[in-house]
Protein backbone atom coordinates (compact mmCIF):
# COMPACT_ATOMS: atom_id res chain seq x y z
CA UNK A 1 0.00 0.00 0.00
CA UNK A 2 1.02 3.61 -0.76
CA UNK A 3 1.67 5.63 2.50
CA UNK A 4 0.21 8.24 4.30
CA UNK A 5 0.63 11.54 2.63
CA UNK A 6 -0.56 14.87 1.34
CA UNK A 7 -3.63 14.28 -1.59
CA UNK A 8 -1.64 14.17 -4.68
CA UNK A 9 -3.08 15.86 -7.11
CA UNK A 10 -3.16 15.19 -11.35
CA UNK A 11 -1.98 18.31 -12.22
CA UNK A 12 1.37 17.23 -10.23
CA UNK A 13 2.37 15.37 -12.80
CA UNK A 14 2.05 17.42 -15.85
CA UNK A 15 5.32 19.23 -17.76
CA UNK A 16 5.21 20.57 -20.78
CA UNK A 17 7.05 18.75 -23.47
CA UNK A 18 7.24 20.43 -27.38
CA UNK A 19 5.50 18.31 -30.10
CA UNK A 20 8.77 18.09 -31.77
CA UNK A 21 10.16 15.93 -28.93
CA UNK A 22 7.97 12.80 -29.50
CA UNK A 23 9.61 10.53 -31.95
CA UNK A 24 8.04 9.77 -34.43
CA UNK A 25 10.13 6.94 -35.87
CA UNK A 26 12.66 4.43 -33.41
CA UNK A 27 16.42 5.07 -33.08
CA UNK A 28 18.51 3.32 -35.76
CA UNK A 29 20.23 0.95 -34.48
CA UNK A 30 18.35 0.34 -31.66
CA UNK A 31 21.04 0.77 -28.84
CA UNK A 32 22.00 4.36 -30.37
CA UNK A 33 18.94 5.97 -28.35
CA UNK A 34 20.08 8.22 -25.55
CA UNK A 35 20.07 7.20 -22.03
CA UNK A 36 19.49 9.50 -19.17
CA UNK A 37 21.35 8.11 -16.04
CA UNK A 38 20.04 9.39 -13.18
CA UNK A 39 21.93 8.43 -9.85
CA UNK A 40 19.78 8.95 -6.73
CA UNK A 41 22.55 8.80 -4.11
CA UNK A 42 24.68 11.38 -5.64
CA UNK A 43 22.07 13.36 -7.25
CA UNK A 44 23.47 13.61 -10.42
CA UNK A 45 22.61 13.54 -13.88
CA UNK A 46 24.82 12.01 -16.87
CA UNK A 47 24.23 12.00 -20.59
CA UNK A 48 25.19 8.66 -22.21
CA UNK A 49 23.89 6.40 -25.11
CA UNK A 50 21.77 3.25 -25.02
CA UNK A 51 24.75 0.93 -25.65
CA UNK A 52 26.44 2.04 -22.68
CA UNK A 53 24.06 0.29 -20.00
CA UNK A 54 26.86 -2.27 -19.34
CA UNK A 55 29.01 0.66 -17.64
CA UNK A 56 26.44 0.86 -15.38
CA UNK A 57 25.66 -2.92 -14.34
CA UNK A 58 27.91 -5.15 -12.52
CA UNK A 59 28.57 -8.80 -12.13
CA UNK A 60 25.77 -10.02 -9.97
CA UNK A 61 22.99 -8.09 -10.64
CA UNK A 62 20.03 -9.52 -12.60
CA UNK A 63 18.04 -7.60 -15.78
CA UNK A 64 14.86 -8.27 -15.89
CA UNK A 65 12.93 -8.56 -18.68
CA UNK A 66 8.97 -8.81 -20.33
CA UNK A 67 8.92 -11.47 -22.98
CA UNK A 68 5.09 -9.84 -23.93
CA UNK A 69 4.74 -10.03 -27.74
CA UNK A 70 2.50 -7.10 -29.46
CA UNK A 71 -0.57 -8.75 -31.29
CA UNK A 72 -1.43 -7.23 -34.56
CA UNK A 73 -4.39 -6.16 -32.35
CA UNK A 74 -6.18 -3.13 -34.25
CA UNK A 75 -8.74 -4.65 -36.81
CA UNK A 76 -11.24 -2.07 -39.44
CA UNK A 77 -14.61 -3.36 -39.83
CA UNK A 78 -17.69 -2.85 -41.30
CA UNK A 79 -21.32 -3.02 -38.94
CA UNK A 80 -23.52 -5.73 -40.25
CA UNK A 81 -26.00 -4.16 -41.98
CA UNK A 82 -25.11 -0.64 -42.62
CA UNK A 83 -21.71 -0.85 -43.45
CA UNK A 84 -20.83 1.92 -41.10
CA UNK A 85 -16.60 1.94 -40.47
CA UNK A 86 -15.44 0.25 -36.86
CA UNK A 87 -12.14 0.52 -35.44
CA UNK A 88 -11.70 -2.13 -32.96
CA UNK A 89 -8.44 -2.99 -30.70
CA UNK A 90 -8.37 -5.99 -28.53
CA UNK A 91 -7.22 -5.67 -25.34
CA UNK A 92 -7.85 -8.83 -22.85
CA UNK A 93 -8.32 -12.52 -23.95
CA UNK A 94 -10.83 -13.91 -21.98
CA UNK A 95 -11.18 -16.91 -23.79
CA UNK A 96 -10.01 -18.66 -27.11
CA UNK A 97 -12.88 -16.69 -29.16
CA UNK A 98 -13.35 -13.84 -26.86
CA UNK A 99 -11.90 -10.52 -26.10
CA UNK A 100 -12.23 -7.59 -24.37
CA UNK A 101 -11.87 -4.51 -26.94
CA UNK A 102 -12.06 -0.99 -27.47
CA UNK A 103 -14.37 0.15 -30.09
CA UNK A 104 -14.42 3.29 -32.74
CA UNK A 105 -17.44 4.87 -32.71
CA UNK A 106 -19.06 2.99 -29.40
CA UNK A 107 -22.38 4.42 -30.44
CA UNK A 108 -22.60 2.12 -33.43
CA UNK A 109 -21.46 -0.62 -31.83
CA UNK A 110 -24.40 -2.02 -29.09
CA UNK A 111 -24.60 -5.59 -27.49
CA UNK A 112 -25.57 -7.70 -30.45
CA UNK A 113 -24.16 -5.53 -33.20
CA UNK A 114 -21.74 -7.93 -35.50
CA UNK A 115 -18.80 -7.10 -37.15
CA UNK A 116 -17.23 -8.06 -40.13
CA UNK A 117 -13.67 -7.95 -41.14
CA UNK A 118 -12.35 -8.91 -44.51
CA UNK A 119 -14.46 -10.57 -46.61
CA UNK A 120 -16.48 -12.08 -43.88
CA UNK A 121 -13.49 -14.77 -43.09
CA UNK A 122 -13.69 -13.01 -39.55
CA UNK A 123 -16.72 -11.86 -37.61
CA UNK A 124 -17.44 -10.81 -34.05
CA UNK A 125 -20.19 -9.82 -32.14
CA UNK A 126 -20.61 -7.77 -29.52
CA UNK A 127 -21.93 -9.53 -26.27
CA UNK A 128 -21.49 -7.25 -23.44
CA UNK A 129 -20.37 -3.65 -22.12
CA UNK A 130 -17.30 -3.32 -20.22
CA UNK A 131 -17.09 -0.92 -16.85
CA UNK A 132 -14.92 0.95 -18.55
CA UNK A 133 -16.80 1.27 -22.04
CA UNK A 134 -15.26 -1.03 -24.08
CA UNK A 135 -16.83 -4.14 -25.59
CA UNK A 136 -16.85 -8.44 -25.13
CA UNK A 137 -16.39 -9.01 -28.90
CA UNK A 138 -16.89 -12.74 -29.49
CA UNK A 139 -15.31 -13.75 -32.80
CA UNK A 140 -15.91 -16.31 -35.25
CA UNK A 141 -13.67 -17.33 -37.89
CA UNK A 142 -14.08 -19.11 -41.26
CA UNK A 143 -10.88 -18.53 -43.06
CA UNK A 144 -8.77 -20.63 -40.13
CA UNK A 145 -7.52 -19.90 -36.61
CA UNK A 146 -8.09 -16.60 -34.87
CA UNK A 147 -4.20 -15.84 -34.76
CA UNK A 148 -3.94 -16.15 -38.68
CA UNK A 149 -6.36 -13.87 -39.08
CA UNK A 150 -5.11 -11.05 -37.27
CA UNK A 151 -1.41 -11.51 -38.40
CA UNK A 152 -3.40 -11.06 -41.93
CA UNK A 153 -5.92 -8.81 -41.31
CA UNK A 154 -4.77 -7.14 -38.09
CA UNK A 155 -2.28 -3.82 -37.50
CA UNK A 156 0.28 -2.85 -35.11
CA UNK A 157 -1.66 -1.43 -32.28
CA UNK A 158 0.90 1.97 -32.40
CA UNK A 159 -0.58 4.62 -29.82
CA UNK A 160 -1.67 7.65 -31.49
CA UNK A 161 0.93 10.18 -31.31
CA UNK A 162 2.70 8.28 -33.75
CA UNK A 163 1.69 9.45 -37.02
CA UNK A 164 3.87 7.57 -39.32
CA UNK A 165 3.94 3.58 -39.31
CA UNK A 166 7.64 2.48 -39.11
CA UNK A 167 8.34 0.52 -42.05
CA UNK A 168 9.23 -2.66 -40.09
CA UNK A 169 6.46 -3.37 -37.91
CA UNK A 170 8.67 -5.56 -36.28
CA UNK A 171 10.42 -2.27 -34.25
CA UNK A 172 7.61 -2.18 -32.30
CA UNK A 173 8.69 -5.28 -30.91
CA UNK A 174 11.09 -5.85 -28.52
CA UNK A 175 14.20 -8.19 -29.45
CA UNK A 176 12.97 -10.69 -27.09
CA UNK A 177 9.47 -11.12 -27.57
CA UNK A 178 7.72 -14.38 -27.13
CA UNK A 179 4.48 -14.93 -25.84
CA UNK A 180 1.74 -13.34 -27.93
CA UNK A 181 -0.66 -11.24 -26.08
CA UNK A 182 -0.13 -7.82 -25.17
CA UNK A 183 -1.87 -4.71 -26.97
CA UNK A 184 0.95 -2.33 -26.43
CA UNK A 185 4.89 -2.73 -26.20
CA UNK A 186 6.49 -2.86 -23.33
CA UNK A 187 8.64 0.09 -24.83
CA UNK A 188 12.00 0.47 -22.00
CA UNK A 189 12.70 -2.82 -24.00
CA UNK A 190 12.92 -1.33 -27.48
CA UNK A 191 16.32 -0.46 -26.83
CA UNK A 192 18.05 -4.24 -26.43
CA UNK A 193 19.89 -5.77 -29.30
CA UNK A 194 20.78 -9.54 -28.92
CA UNK A 195 24.34 -8.15 -29.21
CA UNK A 196 23.89 -6.11 -26.13
CA UNK A 197 22.29 -8.67 -24.18
CA UNK A 198 24.84 -11.06 -25.00
CA UNK A 199 27.13 -8.67 -23.80
CA UNK A 200 25.64 -8.02 -20.56
CA UNK A 201 25.53 -11.67 -19.71
CA UNK A 202 29.66 -11.98 -20.70
CA UNK A 203 30.08 -9.38 -17.75
CA UNK A 204 27.97 -11.67 -15.34
CA UNK A 205 24.65 -9.90 -15.59
CA UNK A 206 22.01 -12.45 -15.52
CA UNK A 207 19.39 -11.95 -17.60
CA UNK A 208 15.59 -12.89 -16.66
CA UNK A 209 12.33 -13.06 -18.08
CA UNK A 210 8.69 -12.47 -16.67
CA UNK A 211 5.64 -12.14 -18.72
CA UNK A 212 2.69 -9.12 -18.49
CA UNK A 213 0.65 -8.89 -20.75
CA UNK A 214 0.36 -4.77 -21.55
CA UNK A 215 -3.86 -3.92 -21.82
CA UNK A 216 -6.13 -1.34 -20.99
CA UNK A 217 -3.82 0.32 -17.95
CA UNK A 218 -1.99 1.67 -20.79
CA UNK A 219 -4.72 3.53 -23.08
CA UNK A 220 -6.95 4.55 -20.13
CA UNK A 221 -6.04 7.79 -19.02
CA UNK A 222 -6.01 9.30 -14.99
CA UNK A 223 -9.35 11.57 -14.64
CA UNK A 224 -9.76 11.99 -11.44
CA UNK A 225 -8.16 14.97 -9.65
CA UNK A 226 -6.87 13.12 -6.86
CA UNK A 227 -4.90 10.36 -8.47
CA UNK A 228 -5.49 7.90 -5.42
CA UNK A 229 -9.63 7.30 -6.86
CA UNK A 230 -7.85 6.09 -10.03
CA UNK A 231 -8.29 2.32 -10.27
CA UNK A 232 -5.81 0.32 -12.43
CA UNK A 233 -7.41 -2.54 -14.96
CA UNK A 234 -5.99 -5.66 -14.66
CA UNK A 235 -3.59 -7.13 -16.84
CA UNK A 236 -2.15 -10.68 -16.86
CA UNK A 237 1.76 -11.46 -15.63
CA UNK A 238 3.48 -14.83 -15.32
CA UNK A 239 6.32 -15.23 -13.39
CA UNK A 240 8.05 -19.02 -13.38
CA UNK A 241 9.58 -20.68 -10.47
CA UNK A 242 13.60 -19.93 -12.93
CA UNK A 243 12.70 -16.51 -12.52
CA UNK A 244 11.51 -16.14 -9.44
CA UNK A 245 14.33 -18.07 -8.01
CA UNK A 246 17.06 -16.23 -10.22
CA UNK A 247 15.75 -12.65 -8.77
CA UNK A 248 15.96 -13.92 -5.31
CA UNK A 249 19.07 -15.98 -5.33
CA UNK A 250 20.71 -12.60 -6.51
CA UNK A 251 19.28 -10.51 -4.41
CA UNK A 252 20.73 -12.85 -1.34
CA UNK A 253 24.35 -12.66 -3.15
CA UNK A 254 23.97 -8.52 -3.24
CA UNK A 255 23.03 -8.31 -6.42
CA UNK A 256 21.23 -5.71 -7.60
CA UNK A 257 17.57 -6.21 -9.35
CA UNK A 258 16.97 -3.99 -12.45
CA UNK A 259 13.94 -4.04 -13.84
CA UNK A 260 13.44 -2.77 -17.60
CA UNK A 261 10.28 -1.33 -18.10
CA UNK A 262 6.85 -0.41 -15.59
CA UNK A 263 4.94 -3.58 -16.78
CA UNK A 264 8.65 -5.60 -14.64
CA UNK A 265 8.21 -3.11 -11.97
CA UNK A 266 4.04 -3.77 -11.30
CA UNK A 267 4.60 -7.71 -12.05
CA UNK A 268 7.25 -8.11 -9.45
CA UNK A 269 5.74 -5.86 -6.61
CA UNK A 270 2.60 -7.73 -7.10
CA UNK A 271 4.09 -11.11 -6.93
CA UNK A 272 7.08 -10.47 -4.21
CA UNK A 273 6.17 -10.70 -0.19
CA UNK A 274 6.56 -7.90 2.36
CA UNK A 275 9.65 -9.86 3.15
CA UNK A 276 11.24 -9.21 -0.42
CA UNK A 277 10.59 -12.57 -1.33
CA UNK A 278 9.97 -13.01 -4.99
CA UNK A 279 7.04 -15.64 -5.62
CA UNK A 280 6.61 -17.56 -8.39
CA UNK A 281 2.72 -17.33 -10.00
CA UNK A 282 0.31 -16.69 -12.57
CA UNK A 283 -2.90 -14.25 -12.31
CA UNK A 284 -4.38 -10.25 -12.64
CA UNK A 285 -2.76 -7.54 -11.44
CA UNK A 286 -4.33 -4.04 -11.14
CA UNK A 287 -1.53 -2.57 -8.55
CA UNK A 288 -0.97 1.15 -9.03
CA UNK A 289 1.88 2.56 -8.12
CA UNK A 290 2.37 6.57 -7.12
CA UNK A 291 4.14 8.61 -4.55
CA UNK A 292 4.42 6.89 -0.91
CA UNK A 293 4.74 3.56 -2.20
CA UNK A 294 7.30 1.60 -0.81
CA UNK A 295 9.04 -0.22 -3.14
CA UNK A 296 10.00 -4.08 -2.45
CA UNK A 297 11.89 -5.90 -5.42
CA UNK A 298 13.46 -3.37 -7.60
CA UNK A 299 16.45 -1.55 -6.72
CA UNK A 300 17.43 -0.07 -10.28
CA UNK A 301 14.88 1.02 -13.03
CA UNK A 302 15.08 1.38 -16.54
CA UNK A 303 12.24 3.62 -18.50
CA UNK A 304 11.37 5.75 -21.14
CA UNK A 305 9.99 9.01 -20.87
CA UNK A 306 6.22 8.70 -20.05
CA UNK A 307 3.10 10.74 -20.57
CA UNK A 308 1.95 13.84 -18.58
CA UNK A 309 -0.21 13.29 -16.21
CA UNK A 310 0.16 8.88 -16.36
CA UNK A 311 0.25 6.25 -14.46
CA UNK A 312 3.72 5.69 -15.80
CA UNK A 313 5.40 8.77 -14.58
CA UNK A 314 3.65 8.28 -11.65
CA UNK A 315 5.13 4.89 -10.77
CA UNK A 316 8.47 6.65 -11.85
CA UNK A 317 7.93 9.26 -9.47
CA UNK A 318 7.34 6.91 -6.90
CA UNK A 319 10.50 5.33 -7.28
CA UNK A 320 12.90 8.39 -7.36
CA UNK A 321 10.45 11.12 -6.37
CA UNK A 322 7.94 13.56 -7.62
CA UNK A 323 10.30 17.14 -7.61
CA UNK A 324 13.62 15.09 -9.11
CA UNK A 325 11.96 13.32 -11.90
CA UNK A 326 10.33 15.86 -13.18
CA UNK A 327 13.49 18.44 -12.79
CA UNK A 328 15.08 15.06 -14.79
CA UNK A 329 12.29 15.52 -17.43
CA UNK A 330 12.95 19.46 -17.80
CA UNK A 331 16.43 18.65 -18.09
CA UNK A 332 15.32 16.19 -21.14
CA UNK A 333 13.50 18.54 -22.98
CA UNK A 334 15.98 21.30 -22.43
CA UNK A 335 19.13 18.67 -24.00
CA UNK A 336 16.00 17.49 -26.67
CA UNK A 337 15.75 14.18 -25.62
CA UNK A 338 13.18 12.53 -27.63
CA UNK A 339 9.82 11.18 -26.01
CA UNK A 340 7.49 8.82 -25.20
CA UNK A 341 7.40 4.80 -27.42
CA UNK A 342 10.08 5.43 -29.99
CA UNK A 343 12.37 7.30 -27.59
CA UNK A 344 14.74 7.81 -25.38
CA UNK A 345 15.65 6.07 -22.21
CA UNK A 346 16.47 6.74 -18.45
CA UNK A 347 18.10 4.57 -15.82
CA UNK A 348 17.57 5.43 -12.42
CA UNK A 349 20.39 3.47 -10.28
Amino acid sequence: MNGALLELRLDDFDYDLPPELIAQQPAEPRDASRLLVLHRERDCLEHRRFYDLPRYLQRGDVLVLNDTRVLPARLWGRRDGTGARIEVLLLTRSDRDTWEALVRPGRRVPVGTEIIFGQGELRARAVALTDAGGRVLQFFCQGGPLEALLDRLGEMPLPPYIKTKPADPGRYQTVYARVEGSAAAPTAGLHFTPRLLEELQAEGVEVVYLLLHVGLGTFRPVKAANIEEHHMHAEYYAVTAEAAAAINAARARGGRVVAVGTTVVRTLETVTTAGGRVQPGSGWTDIFIYPGYRFKAVDCLLTNFHLPGSTLIMLVSAFDGRERVLAAYQTAVQERYRFFSFGDAMLIL
